[in-house]
Order: structure tokens, then C-alpha cells, then sequence
């Protein structure tokens, strides 16, 4: 509806745009060039990193270390070598390595490249690297220019991707994004790819979207300034909202039957003035807490849907989803529940990390977690936990 909008003056340019997914994009187009892509899941991956490491060295660091250096660093990169894998930089992974260590690693990482190509299957890293390499071979790109929006979660083959379809073409890619609404990337470095925006990019400074109250607590999240690891300084200062509302009402309770009944309440109460159901969200950090949400919803009253991967909602029904995936999403109304302490930061993930580097790291990508989540709401932000409460509601008190 948006996009019609914009371009209701010139509507034969609707004949010429595609709108999609960038993985869908990435999909197709493989396998218009390539073949038909099998894609690796996560979790087969993890699966065959598990049993690669039995028995290897590399087993004191575990199955999620191994994943994050598989994603971040082995598979982002696509190193094919011993070689490769001694020289490269590992940005965004803290943990230093010996080169023992690594040797260690990629004994682990071979056998699991070997084992998807016996299996034929390819990850999605690997798929855009290779239709990365097809298009600077090619003369004509499928597209003329690419509107990007999220960009700060865009991956590094899909980077590697987006510069081979701008061929370095002038004014060929426009890319959007937020940079403390990162919490699926790793930080890298855009320039070493071939995509310099040092010098041709700007913050906007009016939100649309929150009000005044919701954004100004929610910034309490972050920093002043967000960089980025090519030194883009994104100052977070002097925003305005074009629109006022009440102010986010924050509260701890002595228990979860309390936070539930309370939740059920404020949403009647919103419905009651006029809120519809699926203008209002309810988001929790993990699916460990999802039965809380869904007991919420039912106490309110009103008919509710758990979100999947798809992230669809329905037309008169409240929304209930993890964090991860309010990306995107926009509620009148939402609902942050079950903000306790070891919930977020999630004591799991902060046990994991293996050094100081590692913690801050983990504890900004929280922080940017919660962030999204309460920015999800245009008008009415309620955020609750059971008591003790995170240590991040005393930061988004002020």
C-alpha cells in the first residue's frame, strides 16, 4: 500500500518492481543460474558440528561456540582453506584463539563441509557467494538497482551478493537501516566488501512510528551514538516523534499469577477504548516463556495467535512472539512480559561467553533485544517482570 503510494504518479513503474525477501531473491535466482538449492538447516548444521567434534580437541569448546564460529566467521566467509582460516580476522568473535586452537577447529569444520557436499546441500552463505561470483561474470544484472530495507542485519555473503548485483554502478543499491536495532548480525566490515557509505549516508531524525514517550524511554536502552566497525557514527541525539502518548508503564511483580492477571487487565483495557485485538502484541525474551503470554492473552479475554517463523498476524486476533521475532512488526499496543532477571540478559547465553569482550557484546545485544520489542508499540508500551527484575528496567526507568 505504501509502495503505491510512492509511486502513484508513475504507476507503469509498478510493471518493473519485485518486492521480497532477500533470501527468497537469493533462492530464485540460484536456482535460475545454478540449480535447485537443498538449504542446510541451522540445526543439521549444529548436528553435524556435534558429531564432528567427538573425539577432537575442539570439544572443550562446545556445540554453541562451534556454531558461532561455523555462522560468523567459517561459513559468513566461506573459507576453504587450513589457510584461510589461520589469516582471517575474526571480527565480532572475542574469543582469541591460538593457532593450535584453530587447527583444533577446522579439523571439526572440514568434516562438516564434506559431509553437506556428500549430502548436497548448500547453506545459504554458500549459496549467495556463489551467485555473488555469477554475477561479476555476468554482463547484464537481473536488476537495474536494489532497495534494501533492515540493512543492519544484512549477512556478509549477502553483502558479498548486493555488491555484485551493483557492479559498481553508481546510485545502484539504497540501503536502510537502524544500527540499534542490530541484534541477528555480527559486526563486519562493509568497506573490505566493496560497499564504502562513509560520507554518503545520514540519520533521519523524525519517527513516524513511536510516540515521543515510548521513544525517548526506550533510548534509555542505548548509548548516545551506535557505530559500526567501518567507523559510521549513527548520533542518536535530537530525534523527534511526530506524536505524543501516555508515558510506558513499567511494573514488577511478587509473582507470575499477578504479572498475568495485570496484563490480562491493561489489554481489556485498551480494547475497551478502542484498541482492536490485532493492533496489540505481546512479546517475551525466549519460547521458555511463551505459556506466561499465552496465559495473559486467555485472561484478557480475547482470542490470541503464537507467531511462527512466517511472523504473519491475523485480523482479530492479539499477536504473542518472542523477541527475536518483532522485527518488522507494529502494534498500537504491546506488551513486553516477563523481563526477570536471568531472563534478559538470558543467564544461559552470559554463561556461555568466554571471555570480558565476549560479555559486553552479549549484554549490548540484549539490551538492543529489548529495545526493538518495546519500540514495537506506536501508542501504549507495558513492560513487567516478576520480581527480581532485570537490571535493564532500571535503565529504561532512567
Amino acid at each position: 500500500m505504501k509502495l503505491r503510494r510512492l509511486i502513484s504518479n508513475e504507476p507503469r513503474l509498478a510493471e518493473r518492481l519485485e518486492v521480497h525477501a532477500i533470501d527468497r531473491v537469493g533462492e530464485r535466482l540460484y536456482e535460475a543460474h545454478i540449480a535447485r538449492p537443498t538449504i542446510a538447516t541451522r540445526e543439521h548444521v549444529r548436528q553435524l558440528l556435534v558429531e564432528a567434534m567427538d573425539g577432537k580437541g575442539a570439544q572443550k569448546f562446545g556445540p554453541r561456540f562451534l556454531l558461532g564460529e561455523w555462522e560468523d566467521v567459517v561459513d559468513a566467509w566461506q573459507l576453504q582453506t587450513w589457510e584461510d582460516y589461520r589469516d582471517v580476522k575474526r571480527l565480532g568473535r572475542k574469543t582469541r584463539l591460538s593457532e593450535q586452537q584453530r587447527l583444533a577447529l577446522w579439523e571439526v569444520f572440514e568434516i562438516v563441509k564434506r559431509c553437506l557436499g556428500e549430502q548436497g546441500l548448500v547453506t545459504r552463505a554458500q549459496l549467495f557467494s556463489q551467485l555473488a561470483e555469477q554475477l561479476r561474470s555476468r554482463r547484464n544484472p537481473p536488476s537495474d538497482c536494489a532497495v534494501i530495507d533492515e540493512a543492519q542485519d544484512i549477512g556478509v555473503a549477502q553483502l558479498r551478493f548486493l555488491a555484485a548485483l551493483g557492479g559498481g554502478r553508481p546510485n545502484a543499491l539504497f540501503f536502510a537501516g537502524d544500527l540499534g536495532q542490530r541484534i541477528f548480525q555480527t559486526p563486519f566490515s562493509w568497506k573490505s566488501l566493496g560497499v564504502d557509505v562513509r560520507g554518503r549516508s545520514q540519520t533521519l531524525r523524525i519517527n513516524y512510528r513511536t510516540s515521543h514517550q515510548i521513544r525517548m524511554q526506550a533510548d534509555r536502552l542505548l548509548g548516545p551514538q551506535v557505530s559500526d566497525v567501518d567507523g559510521n557514527l549513527e548520533d542518536r541525539r535530537g530525534t523527534v516523534s511526530v506524536f505524543n502518548g501516555p508515558p510506558p508503564d513499567i511494573r514488577v511483580f511478587d509473582g507470575s499469577e499477578q504479572e498475568i492477571a495485570t496484563v490480562g487487565a491493561w489489554i481489556s483495557e485498551r480494547i475497551a477504548e478502542g484498541v482492536v485485538p490485532h493492533e496489540i502484541g505481546i512479546f517475551v525474551r525466549s519460547a521458555e516463556q511463551i505459556d506466561r503470554a499465552k496465559e495473559a492473552a486467555q485472561a484478557s479475554g480475547s482470542p490470541f495467535k503464537v507467531l511462527d517463523e512466517q511472523v504473519e498476524t491475523s485480523t482479530g486476533v492479539l499477536s504473542v512472539s518472542t523477541m527475536h521475532l518483532a522485527k518488522g512488526l507494529e502494534f498500537r499496543a504491546v506488551v513486553v512480559m516477563a523481563c526477570d532477571d536471568e531472563v534478559i540478559p538470558l543467564q544461559e547465553r552470559i554463561e556461555s561467553v568466554a571471555d570480558d569482550a565476549d560479555l559486553q557484546e552479549a549484554y549490548d545485544t540484549e539490551r538492543h533485544l529489548l529495545y526493538v520489542a518495546c519500540t514495537r508499540a506506536r501508542d501504549y508500551l507495558l513492560v513487567t517482570s516478576v520480581d527480581p527484575a532485570s537490571e535493564f528496567l532500571d535503565d529504561l526507568r532512567g
